[in-house]
Protein backbone atom coordinates (compact mmCIF):
# COMPACT_ATOMS: atom_id res chain seq x y z
CA UNK A 1 0.00 0.00 0.00
CA UNK A 2 1.42 3.39 -0.99
CA UNK A 3 1.78 6.34 1.37
CA UNK A 4 -1.06 8.11 -0.42
CA UNK A 5 -3.32 5.07 0.01
CA UNK A 6 -2.40 4.87 3.70
CA UNK A 7 -3.16 8.54 4.23
CA UNK A 8 -6.45 8.24 2.32
CA UNK A 9 -7.45 5.23 4.44
CA UNK A 10 -6.59 7.08 7.67
CA UNK A 11 -8.57 10.14 6.56
CA UNK A 12 -11.56 7.94 5.66
CA UNK A 13 -11.35 6.17 9.03
CA UNK A 14 -11.19 9.51 10.86
CA UNK A 15 -14.23 10.76 8.92
CA UNK A 16 -16.19 7.62 9.83
CA UNK A 17 -15.23 8.02 13.51
CA UNK A 18 -16.22 11.70 13.41
CA UNK A 19 -19.60 10.82 11.86
CA UNK A 20 -20.18 8.18 14.57
CA UNK A 21 -19.33 10.71 17.32
CA UNK A 22 -21.67 13.28 15.77
CA UNK A 23 -24.46 10.68 15.59
CA UNK A 24 -23.96 9.77 19.26
CA UNK A 25 -23.97 13.44 20.25
CA UNK A 26 -27.17 13.99 18.25
CA UNK A 27 -28.77 11.00 20.02
CA UNK A 28 -27.73 12.39 23.41
CA UNK A 29 -29.08 15.84 22.53
CA UNK A 30 -32.36 14.32 21.37
CA UNK A 31 -32.64 12.38 24.63
CA UNK A 32 -31.88 15.51 26.65
CA UNK A 33 -34.32 17.57 24.58
CA UNK A 34 -37.09 15.06 25.27
CA UNK A 35 -36.75 15.53 29.05
CA UNK A 36 -38.94 18.53 29.91
CA UNK A 37 -37.84 18.45 33.56
CA UNK A 38 -34.21 18.90 32.51
CA UNK A 39 -35.16 21.80 30.23
CA UNK A 40 -37.06 23.52 33.03
CA UNK A 41 -34.09 22.97 35.34
CA UNK A 42 -31.77 24.47 32.70
CA UNK A 43 -34.00 27.53 32.55
CA UNK A 44 -34.00 27.88 36.33
CA UNK A 45 -30.21 27.57 36.54
CA UNK A 46 -29.82 30.11 33.74
CA UNK A 47 -32.24 32.51 35.44
CA UNK A 48 -30.31 32.34 38.73
CA UNK A 49 -27.02 32.93 36.91
CA UNK A 50 -28.41 35.87 34.95
CA UNK A 51 -30.07 37.46 37.99
CA UNK A 52 -26.69 37.46 39.73
CA UNK A 53 -25.07 38.96 36.65
CA UNK A 54 -27.71 41.71 36.44
CA UNK A 55 -27.18 42.50 40.13
CA UNK A 56 -23.40 42.70 39.71
CA UNK A 57 -23.76 44.90 36.61
CA UNK A 58 -26.45 46.98 38.35
CA UNK A 59 -28.87 46.47 35.45
CA UNK A 60 -32.63 46.21 35.67
CA UNK A 61 -34.26 43.38 33.80
CA UNK A 62 -36.81 40.64 34.17
CA UNK A 63 -36.09 37.03 33.27
CA UNK A 64 -38.67 35.15 31.18
CA UNK A 65 -38.41 31.36 30.86
CA UNK A 66 -40.01 29.04 28.32
CA UNK A 67 -39.41 25.72 26.60
CA UNK A 68 -39.75 25.63 22.81
CA UNK A 69 -38.79 23.01 20.25
CA UNK A 70 -36.88 20.92 22.76
CA UNK A 71 -34.76 23.72 24.16
CA UNK A 72 -34.89 26.08 27.10
CA UNK A 73 -35.58 29.66 26.04
CA UNK A 74 -34.43 32.41 28.39
CA UNK A 75 -35.04 36.10 27.77
CA UNK A 76 -33.92 39.18 29.65
CA UNK A 77 -36.54 41.89 29.21
CA UNK A 78 -35.99 45.51 30.15
CA UNK A 79 -34.66 48.83 29.02
CA UNK A 80 -31.02 49.86 28.70
CA UNK A 81 -29.76 46.34 28.00
CA UNK A 82 -27.86 47.15 24.77
CA UNK A 83 -24.58 46.53 26.59
CA UNK A 84 -25.58 42.87 26.98
CA UNK A 85 -26.16 42.59 23.22
CA UNK A 86 -23.03 44.24 21.84
CA UNK A 87 -22.09 44.85 18.24
CA UNK A 88 -23.96 42.43 15.96
CA UNK A 89 -24.98 40.40 19.01
CA UNK A 90 -21.40 39.41 19.85
CA UNK A 91 -21.77 40.07 23.58
CA UNK A 92 -25.10 38.23 23.60
CA UNK A 93 -23.48 35.20 21.93
CA UNK A 94 -20.68 35.21 24.52
CA UNK A 95 -23.16 35.60 27.37
CA UNK A 96 -25.21 32.71 26.00
CA UNK A 97 -22.10 30.51 26.02
CA UNK A 98 -21.35 31.50 29.63
CA UNK A 99 -24.91 30.63 30.64
CA UNK A 100 -24.66 27.29 28.83
CA UNK A 101 -21.42 26.57 30.70
CA UNK A 102 -23.07 27.41 34.02
CA UNK A 103 -25.94 25.05 33.18
CA UNK A 104 -23.51 22.32 32.09
CA UNK A 105 -21.54 22.70 35.31
CA UNK A 106 -24.65 22.01 37.40
CA UNK A 107 -26.40 19.42 35.23
CA UNK A 108 -23.49 17.63 33.60
CA UNK A 109 -25.42 17.79 30.32
CA UNK A 110 -24.63 19.89 27.28
CA UNK A 111 -27.20 22.65 26.98
CA UNK A 112 -28.77 24.03 23.81
CA UNK A 113 -30.34 26.86 25.77
CA UNK A 114 -31.19 29.96 23.73
CA UNK A 115 -30.73 33.38 25.32
CA UNK A 116 -32.34 36.58 24.10
CA UNK A 117 -31.87 40.09 25.43
CA UNK A 118 -34.34 42.89 24.76
CA UNK A 119 -35.91 41.00 21.84
CA UNK A 120 -32.68 41.18 19.80
CA UNK A 121 -32.81 37.59 18.53
CA UNK A 122 -36.49 37.89 17.63
CA UNK A 123 -35.82 41.05 15.58
CA UNK A 124 -32.73 39.48 14.02
CA UNK A 125 -34.73 36.36 13.09
CA UNK A 126 -37.24 38.53 11.18
CA UNK A 127 -34.43 40.38 9.37
CA UNK A 128 -32.72 37.12 8.44
CA UNK A 129 -35.98 35.57 7.21
CA UNK A 130 -36.44 38.53 4.87
CA UNK A 131 -32.81 38.24 3.71
CA UNK A 132 -33.29 34.51 3.05
CA UNK A 133 -36.47 35.09 1.02
CA UNK A 134 -34.89 37.90 -1.02
CA UNK A 135 -31.74 35.87 -1.65
CA UNK A 136 -33.72 32.77 -2.64
CA UNK A 137 -35.82 34.81 -5.08
CA UNK A 138 -32.68 36.30 -6.58
CA UNK A 139 -31.09 32.86 -6.98
CA UNK A 140 -34.27 31.54 -8.63
CA UNK A 141 -34.29 34.47 -11.07
CA UNK A 142 -30.58 34.44 -11.97
CA UNK A 143 -29.85 30.74 -11.60
CA UNK A 144 -26.58 31.72 -9.90
CA UNK A 145 -25.59 30.74 -6.34
CA UNK A 146 -25.42 33.54 -3.74
CA UNK A 147 -22.93 33.62 -0.86
CA UNK A 148 -24.06 35.48 2.22
CA UNK A 149 -21.79 37.15 4.73
CA UNK A 150 -20.32 35.14 7.60
CA UNK A 151 -22.89 34.36 10.29
CA UNK A 152 -23.05 32.67 13.65
CA UNK A 153 -24.83 29.28 13.98
CA UNK A 154 -28.14 30.84 15.09
CA UNK A 155 -28.22 33.12 12.05
CA UNK A 156 -27.26 30.36 9.64
CA UNK A 157 -29.99 28.10 10.99
CA UNK A 158 -32.62 30.78 10.43
CA UNK A 159 -31.47 31.17 6.81
CA UNK A 160 -31.44 27.39 6.22
CA UNK A 161 -34.91 26.97 7.75
CA UNK A 162 -36.44 29.69 5.54
CA UNK A 163 -34.69 28.55 2.35
CA UNK A 164 -35.93 24.99 3.01
CA UNK A 165 -39.51 26.25 2.64
CA UNK A 166 -38.88 27.81 -0.79
CA UNK A 167 -39.12 25.79 -4.00
CA UNK A 168 -36.27 25.54 -6.51
CA UNK A 169 -33.48 26.57 -4.11
CA UNK A 170 -31.35 24.88 -1.47
CA UNK A 171 -28.76 26.10 1.01
CA UNK A 172 -25.56 24.83 2.56
CA UNK A 173 -22.92 26.22 4.86
CA UNK A 174 -19.30 26.56 3.84
CA UNK A 175 -16.10 27.71 5.48
CA UNK A 176 -14.76 27.52 9.01
CA UNK A 177 -15.83 29.48 12.08
CA UNK A 178 -15.89 32.43 12.46
CA UNK A 179 -16.08 32.90 8.68
CA UNK A 180 -18.70 30.19 8.08
CA UNK A 181 -21.43 31.38 5.71
CA UNK A 182 -24.55 30.20 3.93
CA UNK A 183 -24.58 29.67 0.19
CA UNK A 184 -27.97 29.53 -1.56
CA UNK A 185 -28.01 27.42 -4.75
CA UNK A 186 -30.61 26.74 -7.41
CA UNK A 187 -31.86 23.21 -6.72
CA UNK A 188 -31.83 22.05 -10.34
Amino acid sequence: MSTEDTIAAEVEEAEVEEAEVEALEADEEAADASDPDLLVREGDIAADYLEQLLDIADLDGDIDLDVENGRAMVAIVGSELRGLIGANGATLDALQELVRLAVHQQTGARSRLMLDVGGYRQERRAQLAELARNTANSVRETGEPARLTAMNPFERKVIHDVVATIDDVRSESEGEEPQRRVVVHPSN
